[in-house]
């Protein structure tokens, strides 16, 4: 017996659906306990909904995180996991960094890395613009601050940030 292809007419990243959206704040609500109680930041969690689900687990410390943070945080959740069964189906638990390249995703990231490079994508245009990319200034509220390399500055909404990710200096 052969393998078959596997075609895929429409293979970009819708975004989340409501369930989906729904699970991922029932985890954060869950997780962020546990993951705090070992001295780590719940940086971001991200649930992919497949046959075989993937849940993403990023963690972060001011001193860093290696294989050893991730090894006991991914037990840790595993056991509250296994114990609350709040996923459907079968899942791959992955635990890691956030990486160079992080999202950005609670208030509080904007204020840390206030004088960093990032990356937006809006949720509709804004301005006639659906990304930008510059420093970011500061956070005022539930306003962010981005100056662009234009030299002029743009003030966005949280609540219209898609994605916001550090673009990484090299």
């Amino acid at each position: 017996m052969g393998l078959w292809p596997i075609f895929c007419f429409r293979c970009r990243e819708t975004g989340p659906d409501e369930e989906v959206e729904v699970i991922r704040e029932k985890l954060v609500e869950l997780l962020e306990p546990v993951v705090e109680r070992l001295g780590y930041e719940l940086s971001d969690l991200e649930f992919v909904k497949a046959r075989h689900g993937r849940l993403r687990i990023f963690i972060d410390h001011p001193e860093g995180v290696d294989l050893d943070a991730c090894e006991a945080v991914s037990h840790a959740v595993s056991a509250v996991l296994d114990v609350e069964d709040p996923l459907p189906g079968e899942y791959v638990l992955e635990v890691s960094s956030p990486g160079m390249d992080r999202r950005l995703v609670k208030p509080g990231h904007f204020d840390r890395f206030a004088g960093e490079r990032i990356r937006l994508r809006f949720r509709r245009l804004l301005d006639g613009r659906r990304k930008i990319e510059g420093v970011l200034a500061a956070r005022e509220g539930n306003l962010i601050r981005v100056r662009l390399d234009e030299g002029e500055d743009a003030v966005v909404p949280l609540e219209e940030i898609e994605v916001a990710r550090l673009v990484p200096q090299w």
